[in-house]
């Protein structure tokens, strides 16, 4: 693969790739609760339920509330149904919340659609922010066009290999630093046990532009393939698309988890952290869990290694889930006080002293990586989460130029829809529904509508 390019170098693609607006995708999700009883001003926040995401709405009466007055009540969804939910609301300008969980892809569309409140003015006027302390691939991947950010981010990442290091010791055998895919089939193979409930690895089969086509589009880069070539080209029935998703689809059904076809990051995590795989590829911010012992039964025996590999050098993804404030906040002001909370250097010492200091949301702060006691802390899995951050290249992911960036998704309106549908074919095929050429056939002809849009 090419060298990496700086982040600051896709700020001035973002005009030429986000111009199209972001078709609204229906469904809702239900849940939620609140947090504190302020007297002033009460905000909405709507998130995604991961773990990090779940600590900030356990602290959040006891210390912002206490010292703002302002109550949140949270709305917490799993990540399709948070997906749906956000992008109906915004897209819509239905008003509903306050302050939204977004990512990547999502930060510079809808800032191209002016969904959204830029935050960059609130953050340089907010003397005790220090956004100059964020890291810079996640403001690059969270601002507009105009170079402003239109999101914080609460945590950022990207991916890697764990692995259960007693599984491997008790079989003699050494995890590479910079595993191949081969390898990682081979060492699945050797691990896999029914007999003790222990699958070879865990991967996520779960339906989702998100979830499924995550971990399986830098499986796809890695092998050579894309979605589009330069010239918007569709590849989604290309061999080595084709190879790339018969490996990731026979590598689950040969040794992976039990319900793959059902299993996202939230199920791989609830296996692993059990101890019922042996290795699991997906994101870094899934260490601080694991490091847990209140809630992983694997804390102490995890070994980490970089992203898997076969054609490139390095294949992890880029992601930041983040805090946004749409247009239609009536509350623009309290909404930027509980952004500011919740991603500032401050929240990251609060969650660590409160709660473990493995569960720090790191990923988007210099500052986090200096703190001694996180460092001890995540001493095994820091300094590879914070490499892999800066390794990952959004502009050049795979062998080939890009028409869009994005490294485990491109960036354009559509994806969304069109990552969805496929994923859900090739969850098909996981399940032995339907062959992977089928399921890739009817990708490239809906591939081949969204490439005629911007051709």
């Amino acid at each position: 693969m090419s060298e990496t390019r700086s982040p600051r170098r896709w700020r001035g693609a973002l005009a030429v790739v986000l111009a199209v607006a972001l078709a609204s995708t229906a469904c809702s999700g239900a849940g939620g609760g609140s947090s504190g009883d302020g007297d002033g001003t009460a905000i909405t926040v709507l998130m995604v339920g991961n773990p990090q995401m779940e600590d900030l709405a356990k602290v959040t009466a006891d210390n912002f509330t206490k010292q703002t007055g302002i109550t949140v009540r949270f709305t917490i969804l799993p990540e399709n149904e948070l997906r749906d939910k956000v992008t109906q609301d915004v897209a819509t300008q239905g008003g509903q919340y306050d302050v939204a969980t977004i990512g990547a892809y999502e930060a510079p569309i809808w800032a191209q659609n002016d969904w959204l409140h830029e935050l960059s003015s609130y953050a340089d006027a907010d003397t005790g922010y220090d956004k100059g302390d964020l890291l810079e691939p996640m403001v690059a991947s969270l601002s507009g066009a105009d170079g402003k950010l239109y999101a914080a981010p609460f945590y950022g990442e990207s991916s890697f290999l764990m692995y259960n290091k007693e599984l491997f010791a008790a079989k003699g055998l050494t995890m590479p630093e910079r595993p191949t895919w081969q390898q990682v089939a081979q060492f699945a193979a050797q691990l896999d046990d029914d007999s003790a409930g222990v699958s070879g690895i865990c991967l996520r089969g779960l339906p989702g532009w998100g979830e499924l086509f995550a971990p399986l589009t830098t499986v796809v880069n890695t092998f050579g393939g894309t979605w589009f070539e330069k010239d918007w080209t569709p590849k989604v029935n290309a061999p080595e698309f084709v190879e790339a998703t018969k490996f990731y689809v026979d590598l689950l059904r040969e040794h992976g988890q039990p319900g793959a076809p059902q299993a996202g990051f939230t199920e791989c995590l609830n296996t692993f952290g059990q101890g019922k795989a042996a290795m699991w590829y997906d994101a870094t911010s899934a260490a601080g869990t694991l490091e847990d012992a209140n809630s992983s039964t694997v804390a102490g025996k995890v070994g980490y290694a970089y992203a898997p590999v076969n054609k490139t050098e390095s294949a992890g993804w880029l992601w930041a889930w983040a805090l946004a404030m749409p247009k239609t906040t009536k509350n623009a002001d309290a909404a930027w006080k509980f952004i500011s909370w919740a991603t500032g250097k401050e929240y990251e010492k609060l969650i660590g002293s409160s709660l473990g200091w493995s569960r720090v949301p790191a990923g988007k702060r210099q500052s986090t990586y200096q703190i001694a006691e996180y460092r001890d802390s995540a001493t095994d899995f820091a300094d590879i989460t914070l490499k892999s951050i800066q390794e990952a290249d959004p502009v050049n992911p795979g062998v080939q130029p890009r028409p869009a960036l994005g490294v485990q998704f491109v960036g354009i309106p559509e994806f969304a829809d069109l990552g969805t549908k496929v994923s859900q074919e090739v969850s098909a095929a996981i399940a032995g529904q339907i062959t992977v050429d089928k399921a890739l056939a009817d990708g490239q002809r809906l591939a081949e509508d969204v490439a005629s849009k911007h051709r």
